[in-house]
């Protein structure tokens, strides 16, 4: 089994669903965890605070600086993850799919690199 990673595409200064909406979406979320873990292929998930609350560690000179704020400023920002075990891509990519339905966004999914 390998892990892949399920990043939660976040539209930046998106109007956020309404309550009732949101009610569901959390549902749909909470029904594809349950899945997951059902299925042995759950490993780690979490939602993340939006980008103004990032601060950036950059090294330099022998020395570190920090910079609040995101990395890098853009429409979309990654809003949450999810890391699973996937037999394979195609596997990953159906986990991905039923990601993106529970939580209407756009969802990446990347394998992680072989270790040696």
């Amino acid at each position: 089994m390998k892990h892949y990673l399920l990043s939660v595409v976040q539209p930046a200064g998106g109007t956020p669903p309404a309550p009732d909406a949101l009610a569901e979406i959390m549902r749909n979320v909470k029904a594809f965890d349950d899945e997951l873990r059902a299925a042995g292929a759950w490993v780690f998930a979490g939602g993340l605070d939006g980008p103004e609350a990032a601060t950036v560690i950059r090294p330099g000179d022998g020395d570190v600086r920090t910079t609040e704020g995101p990395y890098a400023k853009g429409e979309e920002y990654l809003g949450g993850l999810c890391l699973i075990r996937a037999a394979d891509r195609e596997e990953a990519l159906a986990w991905g799919r039923k990601a993106a339905l529970a939580t209407t966004l756009p969802i990446e999914v990347r394998s992680f690199a072989d270790q040696p």
